[in-house]
């Protein structure tokens, strides 16, 4: 009897791997995403879009374009007061924020602080995010003035909103280990924070404040068209006298600056990373 010649293995290529859909029901899935594309279409639709006031704004922007070129740098000296005044403002405000922000960060951390001090916490922060710096800037100017104070009041807020919410984050993720070993020797509630906390969160909050540096001499710019001192009440002072060629130094002036100390900020987070 001849021996049965052995199967060879096969050696067709397995079929392909795909990622399971978010939304395994296919009706469903697909339900979904033609209610999207309804609704989109639905709310674009009932827009009120005057299409002859767009026509007219194109020939009205065409006129302000014209009119901005070739900038103009001859009042170089009311621009540099101007981007002083937002530098001033944006330094200040950090400052201020940061120092605010800790406190605040300690209490909305849910490890750290009790329920009730939590909630209240929490809720600063919440109130902090909830608004525009331009509808913030509004309120300020209204209460203290137009001026640059109005400005730092202003993105005081908007730093705590953001650095107190990333470092209290930050603080409940900290190695509870060192904690508990300050704890085990006796170590009060001050000395655990400064000795077993602070150095945890130390890299963090560099890193936060000098991005919110950077983001406040960007929002500077903007708080200021509503009278809230800075380049950005020197722009809306350069368009309310139709002085579209200084608008135009003037933002490139803005550009130029956020790119620079985006340039630096990256450079400074790199090494303390």
């Amino acid at each position: 009897m001849s021996a049965e010649t052995p199967s060879l293995p096969d050696t067709s290529l397995p079929d392909t791997w795909r990622k399971p859909p978010m939304i395994a029901n296919p009706v469903l899935r697909y339900g979904l995403l033609a209610a999207v594309v309804i609704y989109i279409g639905w709310a674009f639709f009932m827009l009120p879009i005057d299409w002859e006031r767009i026509s007219q704004g194109m020939t009205r922007a065409a006129r302000i374009f014209s009119g901005a070129f070739p900038p103009s740098f001859e009042r170089s000296g009311l621009l540099i007061d101007g981007f002083l005044e937002s530098l001033k403002i944006a330094i200040l405000a950090t400052v201020g924020g940061v120092l605010l922000s800790i406190p605040i960060a300690f209490m909305a951390a849910k490890n750290l602080a009790p329920r009730p001090v939590y909630l209240l916490g929490r809720g600063l922060i919440i109130v902090a995010r909830s608004f525009h710096p331009v509808i913030v800037a509004i309120i300020f100017v209204k209460a203290v003035g137009f001026g640059p104070f109005a400005g730092v009041l202003t993105l005081i807020v908007y730093s705590i909103g953001f650095v107190a919410k990333m470092l209290a984050e930050r603080i409940e993720e900290i190695d509870w280990g060192q904690v508990e070993a300050m704890r085990a020797v006796g170590a009060g509630y001050f000395p655990t924070l400064i000795y077993a906390v602070f150095p945890q969160i130390m890299p963090r909050q560099i890193g936060l404040s000098i991005y919110q540096l950077d983001s406040n001499l960007r929002a500077s710019a903007v708080v200021g068209i509503v009278g809230a001192g800075g380049i950005g009440s020197t722009l809306a002072n350069a368009f309310g006298r139709y002085d579209y060629d200084f608008a135009l130094a003037i933002t490139i002036v803005i550009v130029a600056v956020i790119l620079l100390s985006e340039a630096i900020s990256g450079q400074i987070r790199k090494r303390i990373w």
